[in-house]
């Protein structure tokens, strides 16, 4: 039984993944949207970091220009476009702390109860991607995904290409928002 529930957890979670972190105008009509293009600077926080880079840079924008063109959206000059597009990405480290009581008692040769506590902690980083979508002719934002995940070290070059594709395909899985009514 104890199985079952960690099993159902561990689908629940991987579930919850893949579901976009949205934002947006209930007032706005996103099927007048046709093309976009690139705000002059995307914003990197923690641009010292070593997971932000002008090569992630690159994998976002690649990533985020074929989503958009296969869901119809045509690239454009910054003056012609419907939505202007940005993203901003970060990079925290968090801590994680697990406790663990080990409790004892009686032996063959031994008489006594009592117990351990173990404590251990370890430091990762948690990476998130958040893309903002601007009305041009407004200068407003009407949309805005975000996705938050713990960053592997150590990734070749492939590998990072999959995950800012991973990221970036959950984040425009809620672009426009009708696709979330779906």
């Amino acid at each position: 039984m104890k199985n079952l529930l960690i099993a159902a957890a561990v689908l629940m979670l991987a579930a919850c993944a893949k579901t976009p972190d949205v934002d947006y105008d209930k007032s706005v009509d996103f099927s007048n949207y046709k093309t976009f293009a690139w705000l002059p600077q995307a914003t990197l926080a923690n641009a010292g970091n070593y997971q932000i880079s002008p090569l992630m840079e690159q994998r976002v924008r690649e990533a985020v220009n074929t989503q958009l063109q296969a869901q119809g959206m045509s690239l454009v000059d910054l003056s012609a476009a419907d939505v202007l597009l940005n993203y901003h990405a970060s990079v925290d480290t968090k801590i994680d702390v697990d406790t663990f009581n080990v409790g004892y008692g009686a032996s063959w040769n031994y008489w006594g109860m009592g117990y351990n506590t173990q404590t251990t902690t370890r430091e990762y980083d948690v990476g998130t991607l958040v893309l903002d979508v601007v009305d041009r002719a407004s200068n407003k934002l009407v949309w805005r995904g975000a996705r938050e995940g713990r960053l592997q070290k150590k990734q070749s070059p492939a590998e990072r290409n999959e995950a800012v594709k991973d990221a970036v395909a959950t984040i425009l899985s809620g672009f426009p928002p009708e696709k979330l009514a779906k």
